[in-house]
């Protein structure tokens, strides 16, 4: 089968930073899924590991995001059948989506969305997740349209997570949804993605919450450059507020949040693969769940562009995409060619 993948970390303006190859198909082991990846989204965590990690006996595929075909299923699976149309975003200790044929614990799969295409579909799992579980198992709002529940602060509102936890806050929650965005651009996407109000985090975030008339926050989601903030985080929290961050601070002085009891949470929607935890299957749940909200119109795809085909060069320009920070939504791929 076709997969793409890399042999050593690196800058991925390299020749080699990321290359096309021939291999095996995987067997289902028990609990697995074989899909046939029809399209495959490109996150972070990509550039991450590319840039970072040194494969281990052979080139290492990545990618975590798919929406594809059930080709064959293990011998102890029970939610999915041959032909289902699925969506899911893996496992961070196996090989990623980015081949022919990829294999998935069926307890962090869900059937994809019915409304959407592929394309549309492979742009939600892993930030829907990361989104899901930031909102409501982390900062532990409460899911429903409880009034006076607050206000949550959404730092980068335009990226992937952003884009759908906005949507999630604002239409399952009765938040107050505030999405920092600094280009027309983005600001546009935000305010299409239902944010109450938006400010620039360019700016300081504590004046641009007072140009709006709301000076503390009860909730912050810390989506990217959670360092760079964090001066300002102490004074425009609430008493008892939260925050949670899914970024890679050099430093976190949480000291300064002492006085007002504010809780720092993390989020990384890999810890329940990555341990095989007991409620591994969540994330099936939530995934399903996000998908009868997209048929329902509560909730929209966040892709923003679709490139073809899946390869490594079409890979590449995603990646350096990404690794400049003018990402809006997602961007997906779609396709193996012949």
């Amino acid at each position: 089968m076709k997969a793409i993948g890399y042999h050593a970390p690196g800058a991925i303006d390299r020749p080699d930073a990321l290359v096309d190859f021939e291999t095996d198909a995987p067997t289902p082991g028990p609990r697995d899924i074989l899909v046939r990846v029809e399209a495959v989204s490109v996150n972070p965590v990509d550039t991450k590991v590319r840039s970072s990690a040194q494969p281990e006996g052979g080139p290492r595929i990545l990618g975590w995001d798919a929406a594809g075909t059930v080709e064959a299923i293990g011998a102890e699976v029970t939610m999915f059948r041959p032909g289902d149309a699925v969506y899911y975003a893996g496992d961070l200790t196996r090989p990623g989506t980015n081949a022919e044929l990829h294999l998935v614990d069926e307890r962090i799969a869900a059937l994809k969305p019915q409304s959407l295409n592929w394309a549309e579909a492979a742009a939600l799992p892993l930030t829907a997740i990361t989104a899901w579980e930031l909102l409501f198992d982390r900062l532990g709002v409460a899911y429903g349209k409880a009034p006076g529940a607050g206000t949550l602060l959404v730092i980068n509102g335009a990226g992937g997570v952003g884009s759908i936890l906005i949507q999630l806050a604002r239409r399952l929650t009765g938040l107050t949804v505030i999405a920092t965005a600094s280009r027309p651009e983005t600001i546009d996407w935000v305010r299409r993605m239902g944010a109450d109000h938006v400010i620039d985090h360019h700016k300081p975030l504590d004046a641009e919450l007072a140009r709006i008339g709301i000076p503390q926050v009860e909730y912050v989601a810390g989506l990217a450059a959670t360092d760079a903030q964090m001066p300002v985080l102490p004074k425009i929290i609430a008493p008892q507020g939260r925050l949670a961050l899914i970024d890679d601070p050099a430093a976190l002085d949480i000291l300064p949040f002492k006085r007002k009891s504010i809780s720092v949470h993390w989020e990384f929607m890999f810890t329940r693969s990555m341990f095989g935890t007991e409620d591994m299957i969540a994330q099936h749940q939530l995934l399903a769940e996000v998908a009868a909200l997209v048929d329902a119109g509560v909730l929209v795809t966040t892709l923003n562009d679709t490139l073809s085909p899946i390869s490594a060069g079409t890979l590449k320009t995603v990646h350096a995409r990404l690794e400049a920070g003018r990402g809006i939504g997602k961007t997906v791929l779609t396709g193996f060619g012949g």
